[in-house]
């Protein structure tokens, strides 16, 4: 899973996107803060691989994209959007392979971009960065090639305020970074950042009208975070050793960036600070019941403005849920079952 799975959409409602053996399932609020609708498989019959890329614009579309067999030892990747939470979601739509045939070759991530089209990039055969993008008007541009080499499975994608889309990939000790100088252009690559970094560690996150944040786990165990054109800063140790998941949210009238990760114990960590001021310092508190090795968390707002997370472990299929209370702070209401 690369991306948000916990999104709300543009009529309110939260929904989450689950994997299954072969298929990609959705769940949904039946209503905004009540209950939750049973899980419907999204996109059709189409048989996938356990792999999904999620992305969202500022429109509320959610777009995934998957691998799916085609011929022995070959795949495909797809992409499907959905429109509203509790409407079904488009069939899924082949849009190729970066190296125009042959098997899976890395975790996709997808952004969109200000006219709500996405932008997929993988891994290709050579250990580079391939793209492709929607049409303004509808279809699918040609694969592009953005160069890159040694390039580690799972990429970060993000679109900044700006609503360009930026592209982050960890390769061996070290970072890069690639971003569209205006509107619709291929992405180029800006910057290669020297620094230990961990694969399959990465998120980044807009964090500025002019900027985005890439968050990652150095060797030591810090998390850090990193701009563009800047330095590095460690921000604080690790919870444990997983991804990371962050959401700018306004917590007690300042603006926040809010860090969430299963610790090391089992439980969810989460961590806040002025955003884009690491200098001030961030603290983990731990929150809710421990959890299976393979659990990933994931934050996003209700309509109502208030941080929601939720958390799911593959293992075991259990979907569990927050909200913070209406009070100062960071409180959170009892974890439960959806």
């Amino acid at each position: 899973m690369n991306g948000d799975w916990l999104l709300r959409g543009r009529d309110g409602r939260l929904s989450v996107y689950l994997l299954s053996e072969a298929a990609v399932l959705c769940r949904a609020e039946h209503g905004p803060g009540g209950s939750w609708d049973p899980p419907r498989t999204i996109g059709g019959a189409q048989r996938l691989h356990p792999v999904l890329a999620v992305g969202q614009g500022a429109d509320g579309y959610a777009h995934l994209v998957s691998w799916r067999p085609t011929v022995t030892g070959e795949s495909g990747l797809v992409h499907s959007t959905h429109f509203r939470p509790r409407l079904a979601a488009l069939d899924w739509t082949p849009i190729g392979h970066p190296d125009k045939k042959g098997d899976r070759t890395g975790t996709p991530a997808v952004a969109v971009d200000a006219e709500g089209r996405a932008h997929v990039f993988v891994r290709n055969k050579s250990g580079g960065v391939s793209m492709v993008a929607q049409k303004e008007k509808g279809g699918w541009d040609p694969w592009r090639d953005l160069k890159g080499r040694d390039v580690s499975e799972e990429l970060a994608a993000v679109t900044g305020e700006s609503g360009r889309v930026e592209l982050y990939a960890a390769v061996p000790g070290g970072i890069l970074h690639w971003q569209q100088e205006e509107p619709g252009a291929q992405p180029v690559l800006e910057e290669a950042l020297e620094t230990p970094v961990r694969p399959g560690t990465l998120r980044a996150l807009a964090t500025s009208a002019e900027s985005t944040t890439l968050f990652y786990t150095d060797e030591s165990g810090d998390l850090c975070a990193w701009r563009p054109g800047g330095k590095p800063v460690a921000l604080l140790a690790g919870a444990g050793p997983g991804p990371v998941t962050a959401i700018r949210c306004e917590l007690d009238g300042h603006d926040c960036t809010l860090l969430a990760q299963r610790s090391a114990s089992g439980r969810v960590a989460f961590a806040a600070y002025p955003t884009q001021d690491e200098s001030a310092g961030a603290w983990w508190t731990e929150s809710g019941p421990g959890l299976p090795a393979d659990a990933r968390v994931s934050l996003a707002e209700d309509e109502e403005g208030r941080v929601v997370a939720a958390t799911l472990a593959p293992t075991t299929g259990e979907l569990l849920l927050t909200r913070r209370k209406a009070e100062p702070g960071l409180a959170l209401e009892a974890w439960r079952p959806v």
